[in-house]
């Protein structure tokens, strides 16, 4: 098995000037405290050429060439790339070549003044070269803002200046975005005639990706409208313009012919204040016409070039506000490499599964390298990092191991037996070895010699068939056991950048192998402390152990077997156990149960998954329907629903009140129902209460009863529940009578003292007219004419024929004659 893991190809000694680079990059993270200079830093597509984007305390470009060591010998004197005006620069673009096989790199150099500067690196002639020099923008007064290089068409984002007479608003809209064409031959870098593509439109952030070109709004410019609500998707090829907005990704509108922004939006002006899309806190071209973006509710997506907008990847709560500003992502094949502040995530993109979580010792900057696209690449302040797959730690049968795991066997064993020895005296690991009569851990250290032996000189000498099947049962216990063994060894002699990968293997392997067993007090007091010493590892053992999948739609999966639930499930506490310390009885602590520890780890790092995982616990404990809705059933601490257990690692603060209703919903327990309805009630959440009623109305006939009796007693005293009357009276249950309703609305109104005059102020009371529709749905129910037992008080056609009469007295006659005949005969 191979872990993904990253590894140093190369310092900045291969760079020239690889010493200033490395002294920037400490002056500027010690000055810069709300944003990493890594957001000035472009790279080459072949990562060979660092770009430094210098604005203080003059505007200037720094670069980094990586040489060949032999031909740096060679090279007495680098000529570097020294900039003919001192503008401002607004950023460094790639010239493709015409030729492929031309293997020198040619760069445009982009002003705020709308002049580029294109250089060419030439390796024969050790440098920079400048190629020539010429204005981007046709008006003088022009300032570009930004700018990216899309086919063979140099992109742009200007600003024009504005007129006297225009307005604050208008002043917005003083932007445009424009095209020229670009071709590189011998004779150097020929332009094409610029064209206006959108007018008056507000400052964008122009992002190549393919053939198109995405027109993000820049959040630092506020503007009167929201139009920074939506985006732009612009093929400049086909002068085609699509707006999305970024809620939904919804397609709000398409236009081949516009080139006004103004009238773009025009249609759907309407809807930009009901919009509030999340924002884009980072984003990165695919290369293929898709985008990726990271939003700010912590979602990492991919915008399809045909406007779908697809989830990848749920971020942990808080991670964006936790790690500051300064993230980088970026897709390698079918990879997604995401830096949050100093943590690496890799992420499968075909399934959302995270495939590693790498700390980082300082902020990195992602890119991708032509040379080798699918490996994700990095360059950080210490220099270029590629993540590589490497092999777990192999398990080395030395001696000494041999010997440890031999006296771990006699250790364990001496637990167990003191454990349920009546004896005070303390059993040690000598008499346990020279002692008769405890055979079972002497032949388990010869069976462990004998599988150590094995695996070391590997011998294919075939046992007896006893021994045979008792070496192939015990092979995955041997294996885990050892490798075990191996990983504590290995943390030993780790270094420190080794050792938060060991000790996250260890916790995995610990939590399993408790979790595999008999669960005792002192191992679950073992697992209380490893939940609490190491925290984030647990949680990611957590994932690996139960196989946690989050399918992108709230849901949760596990794969977990049957046994560790049951293990996971189980009761409060296991029953007390006394250790023998010296003769005298100590009596271990209290510590929470796995599923609340579990629960615990949950709520602390994904806490949206808490009612999804009671959900998931409530299907492995084999809950049905019928049990769940039993009333009168007392409770005890071995009977305690799960939902009750979950409700214990909330804090007693209301600040997560929508957690508690989710858990008490998950239940679908009656009592926790209604529950769940009164919170929701007192924060006046009144679509969340009649979908919950309505929802719930149907399980039982006790239960709508009384949640249409609750939601009836609200109505009778305020009008917020005015727009779901039709939807609550479509509840009322079938026994319900006018007379009943009647006496629930009169018990509830609200005091008619507290009106001075003879009407209500703000018209808060219940009105007839209100009821009147329930009362004649009620009415006409009681009215109609029940069927139930038709068939039973149905009379027939034809009258039973009557039977015949005789005269009082004369029956009795007859049966006293008959029987005396009888007596004589």
């Amino acid at each position: 098995m191979t872990l993904l893991a990253l590894e140093q190809v190369t310092d900045f000694g291969d760079f020239t000037k690889g010493k200033d680079l490395k002294e920037f990059f400490k002056r500027e993270y010690s000055n810069i405290s709300t944003q990493s200079c890594l957001s000035e830093v472009r790279l080459s597509p072949d990562g060979r050429h660092i770009h430094v984007i210098v604005r203080q305390p003059k505007s200037g470009l720094m670069t980094y060439d990586k040489y060949q060591r032999a031909h740096l010998m060679q090279c007495q004197k680098h000529v570097d790339l020294e900039l003919t005006r001192n503008a401002p620069i607004v950023d460094v673009i790639y010239i493709p070549q015409s030729k492929p096989d031309d293997a020198a790199s040619v760069l445009g150099v982009i002003f705020e003044n709308g002049k580029v500067e294109f250089w060419k690196f030439l390796e024969s002639r050790s440098g920079w070269h400048l190629l020539q020099t010429v204005d981007l923008c046709n008006s003088p007064r022009a300032k570009v803002v930004s700018v990216s290089m899309c086919q063979n068409f140099i992109i742009w984002c200007e600003e024009r200046p504005p007129s006297e007479n225009s307005s604050s608003v208008c002043s917005n809209f003083r932007f445009c975005i424009c095209k020229k064409t670009v071709d590189v031959n011998e004779g150097g870098v020929s332009l094409g005639n610029v064209k206006i593509a959108l007018h008056n439109n507000p400052r964008y952030t122009t992002i190549s990706s393919g053939d198109l070109v995405y027109l993000l709004p820049d959040m630092q410019e506020n503007s009167s409208v929201g139009v920074s609500k939506v985006f732009i998707v612009w093929s400049p090829e086909y002068d085609t313009f699509k707006v999305h907005s970024a809620c939904s990704c919804t397609l709000m509108k398409s236009s081949s012919k516009e080139s006004d922004f103004k009238r773009l939006v025009t249609d759907f002006i309407g809807l930009l204040p009901t919009l509030n899309p999340p924002d884009i806190c980072g984003f990165s071209p695919t290369g293929c016409g898709d985008l990726l973006l990271l939003l700010s509710t912590g979602w990492v997506c991919i915008m399809k070039r045909d406007g779908c907008l697809r989830n990848i990847y749920k971020l942990p709560d808080n991670c964006l506000s936790a790690s500051g500003t300064q993230n980088s992502l970026n897709m390698y094949s079918e990879i997604l490499a995401l830096t949050i502040g100093r943590t690496l995530f890799l992420i499968d993109t075909k399934c959302g599964l995270e495939l590693e979580r790498i700390s980082l010792k300082t902020e990195g900057l992602l890119f991708v390298n032509s040379l080798d696209s699918h490996s994700p690449q990095m360059l950080s302040e210490t220099g270029l990092f590629v993540v590589t797959q490497t092999q777990k730690p192999s398990s080395t049968h030395s001696e000494d191991s041999s010997a440890l795991l031999v006296e771990t066997v006699f250790e364990e064993a001496c637990k167990y037996y003191q454990q349920r020895s009546l004896s005070s005296t303390q059993l040690t690991v000598e008499k346990l070895k020279k002692g008769g009569m405890f055979q079972a851990p002497i032949s388990l250290a010869a069976i462990l010699r004998d599988y150590l032996s094995n695996q070391k000189t590997k011998t294919g000498q075939k046992h007896s068939s006893g021994q045979e099947r008792l070496m192939s049962s015990l092979e995955s216990e041997l294996r885990s056991l050892v490798l075990l063994e191996d990983i504590k060894t290995s943390m030993v002699k780790a270094s420190e950048k080794d050792l938060a990968n060991y000790c996250e293997t260890l916790v995995q392997q610990e939590i399993c192998r408790l979790l595999g067993g008999e669960l005792e007090r002192e191992n679950l007091q073992y697992l209380n402390s490893i939940f609490q010493l190491f925290p984030t590892y647990s949680w990611h053992a957590v994932q690996a152990v139960l196989h946690l999948r989050c399918n992108g739609e709230g849901s949760l999966s596990s794969k977990a077997p049957a046994e560790l639930w049951k293990i996971i499930l189980s009761p409060v506490q296991p029953t007390a156990n006394f250790a023998h310390c010296n003769g005298q009885q100590k009596h271990t602590t209290v510590n929470l149960p796995v599923f609340e520890l579990l629960c615990h780890s949950i709520f602390k790092f994904q806490p949206s998954w808490l009612p999804r995982f009671l959900e998931l616990a409530q299907q492995q404990m084999g809950t049905t329907s019928t049990s769940s809705w039993s009333y009168g059933v007392k409770e005890s601490s071995e009977s305690l629903p799960l939902y009750k257990r979950a409700l214990t690692v909330l804090p007693c603060k209301g600040s997560n009140q929508h957690l508690e209703v989710e858990l008490l919903l998950c239940s679908e327990r009656p009592k926790a129902i209604m529950q769940a309805l009164r919170i929701l009630i007192e924060q006046s959440q009144w679509e969340r209460v009649t979908q919950v009623a309505e929802r719930f109305c149907q399980k039982s006939p006790l239960l709508n009863k009384e949640i249409f009796s609750a939601l009836l007693c609200e109505v009778s005293q305020h009008r917020d529940l005015d727009p779901y009357l039709d939807l609550l009276w479509t509840l009322c249950p079938e026994d319900m009578t006018v007379t009943s309703i009647l006496n629930i609305v009169l018990k509830n109104l609200p005091d008619s003292t507290q009106n001075s005059g003879p009407f209500e102020a703000h018209g808060s009371q219940v009105t007839i007219g209100l009821l009147k529709p329930l009362l004649r749905k009620v009415l006409q129910r009681e009215t109609k004419p029940s069927h139930r037992y038709a068939d039973i008080l149905q009379s027939p056609t034809v009258p039973p024929l009557t039977p015949p009469r005789q005269p009082k007295g004369l029956s009795r006659d007859t049966e006293h004659k008959e029987t005396k005949q009888r007596t004589s005969s």
